[in-house]
């Protein structure tokens, strides 16, 4: 498992609160596929996290943004896309 940065472990936990995962954030593999077999998110959970990460990063993922595939792949891929966006 790879080692957490300070933003993974931050948007895990935040993750975790907002959609009431009953996951524990250091058993989280950054590199792991968040929907599906990884962290089991649906297409609903991935509406309230876009709404999360905007309200606690200023990050505003659009719907039509054709890079979604690819910002919601894992933990990091989202991280990285936060870490490049945010405004808060």
């Amino acid at each position: 498992m790879a080692q957490m940065s300070p933003l993974e472990l931050e948007v895990i936990q935040h993750i975790i609160q907002t959609l009431n995962l009953t996951v524990v954030p250091s058993e989280v593999d950054p590199m792991e596929s968040l929907f599906g077999a990884g962290l089991g998110l649906d297409s609903i959970d991935a509406l309230e996290l876009a709404l999360a990460v905007s309200q606690r990063y200023g990050y505003k993922i659009r719907s039509n943004d054709p890079d979604n595939e690819r910002i919601f792949s894992s933990l990091h891929s989202l991280c990285e896309a936060i870490a490049k966006n945010r405004t808060k």
